[in-house]
């Protein structure tokens, strides 16, 4: 879209919101940028010196004098600004969607429940060891930390955007097109915005594929049921594409003339009824990298490296260079024959799960905060198999001892730090502490970084 003289509003004043004002104005469109709570003064700066007219504390009508909306990520279609805008027929886009319209480079994006950001990193570690080959530039924007709006404008037609993408940021996507998007498995999350129903979270996920051609790729993980379930009774009817993978060879038996799998500890590719290896998983699982999660991780990565030409060198060095994400199964430290994991980054219950599973050996598990409508019943018999104790913290805490309190010693605490010093005292050597919320982070911090940060402070900090 053509934004020059065109009247935008944008909804909400947060990183990606900021970030989109600044193309939009860029790109000479007249952007007027409303947000509910307070801007700071480094915003108001930042606004005042590109010429953006803004109001804060409420959203007035001036909203709707607009040719088109954006709205924040994280802003439902449910809050009033966004059912009066969509009641006036003005089209509202989101922050991913116009930064595509300005984006002149090749885009993967990733999105999926869990393991977006592993395979976001994983991805662009692999295009920045090819680019320096070839030439081109690697970027990682989107739900990563960077707003793809911040970075659009600068990539030239051969330079690669990795972009990872939340349902959130998906909804308000019409022509958004990836060359190679990937989804990396569909489970209950973030129910509470969608009203419980699971068929609108992963309608939302499936907008990443909703413009692709016959040019474009899709690659799924043909392990999770309702991905398998979606795109094998659709297969004829899809234009691009498609690349399942998967742990073992029952993808292969799927029918799909091409593949990816891991089978006798190696990844390998399927096509035309010959399998082939890639890499040999002694390559780049290690202690900090490990698990049936991150094999999945690293399949999708390699099947999208493979749509886009990307050359086996570069994909084995940045492989083999991976040790894993901050915040996300990470290894802290060993104390007095005490391993200390944290996975801040499990904001639900099959991040937990994975987790939990992932471990090996007996847990003393922290979790809890802000509740999204978890069912727990699904972690019992892992709970009951693995977890020596259970500390539970944040707004769920009672709901977790309600659900794990007849199977192993569980406790609350108050804090995160109360939490840490409660597990020291439980945990025995040889056990592991696992610092694995399975919640949202927004009942005590900032973000889950904020979070995963926090823990590994008060981690460091306990003496032999």
């Amino acid at each position: 879209m053509d934004v020059k003289g065109k009247k935008v509003s944008v909804i909400g004043a947060k990183r990606s919101g900021l970030a989109v004002a600044d193309l939009l104005a860029a790109g000479g469109a007249t952007v007027f940028v409303s947000e509910l709570g307070q801007l700071s003064s480094a915003q108001a700066e930042r606004l005042a010196a590109r010429g953006i007219a803004w109001e804060e504390e409420g959203h007035s009508g001036r909203v709707s004098d607009a040719d088109f909306c954006v709205v924040s990520p994280g802003i439902p279609r449910t809050a009033e600004v966004v059912r009066q805008v969509l009641s006036q027929g003005i089209p509202l886009f989101s922050e991913i969607e116009v930064a595509s319209w300005f984006c002149r480079a090749r885009v993967v994006g990733i999105t999926g429940t869990d393991g977006k950001t592993t395979t976001a990193t994983l991805m662009h570690r692999i295009a920045e060891a090819d680019g320096a080959v070839k030439g081109y530039r690697a970027f990682s924007a989107g739900n990563i930390g960077v707003p793809f709006s911040s970075l659009a404008a600068d990539m030239a037609p051969h330079d690669l955007a990795v972009v990872e993408l939340s349902s959130y940021q998906l909804e308000g996507c019409e022509s958004f097109r990836p060359d190679v998007s990937i989804i990396t498995n569909i489970t209950p999350d973030h129910l509470d915005r969608y009203n419980g129903d699971m068929g609108a979270y992963a309608a939302a996920k499936y907008r990443i594929y909703a413009s692709q051609g016959a040019t474009d790729t899709l690659v799924y993980n043909y392990d999770d049921p309702l991905l398998r379930k979606h795109f094998q009774a659709g297969r004829s009817g899809f234009p691009f594409r498609i690349v399942p993978f998967g742990v073992g060879e029952e993808v292969i038996r799927s029918g799909a003339a091409e593949a990816f799998f891991f089978e006798d500890g190696v990844i390998s590719r399927w096509n035309s009824g010959t399998a082939c290896p890639v890499i040999a998983g002694s390559e780049f699982l290690k202690s900090s990298f490990r698990g049936r999660h991150n094999i999945c991780n690293v399949l999708a990565a390699v099947a999208a490296s493979d749509a886009l030409g990307i050359s086996r060198d570069a994909l084995r060095s940045a492989l083999s260079g991976f040790s894993g994400v901050e915040h996300r199964q990470e290894f802290v430290r060993s104390l007095d024959g005490v391993d200390w994991i944290n996975d801040s980054k499990a904001t639900n219950i099959n991040a937990l799960l994975q987790a939990l599973n992932a471990v090996p050996g007996r847990i003393v598990l922290i979790a809890g905060g802000r509740d999204k409508g978890n069912d727990y019943s699904v972690l019992v018999p892992v709970v009951h198999r693995k977890v020596a104790a259970v500390i539970a913290i944040g707004e769920s805490r009672e709901k977790i001892g309600q659900a794990f309190g007849g199977i192993t010693p569980t406790v609350q605490a108050e804090s995160l730090e109360q939490a840490v010093d409660l597990a020291r005292k439980r945990a025995g050597a040889g056990e592991t502490v696992l610092f694995s919320p399975g919640c949202a982070s927004f009942d005590m911090f900032e973000n889950f970084e904020e979070r995963g940060r926090l823990f590994k402070h008060y981690t460091c900090a306990l003496e032999s």
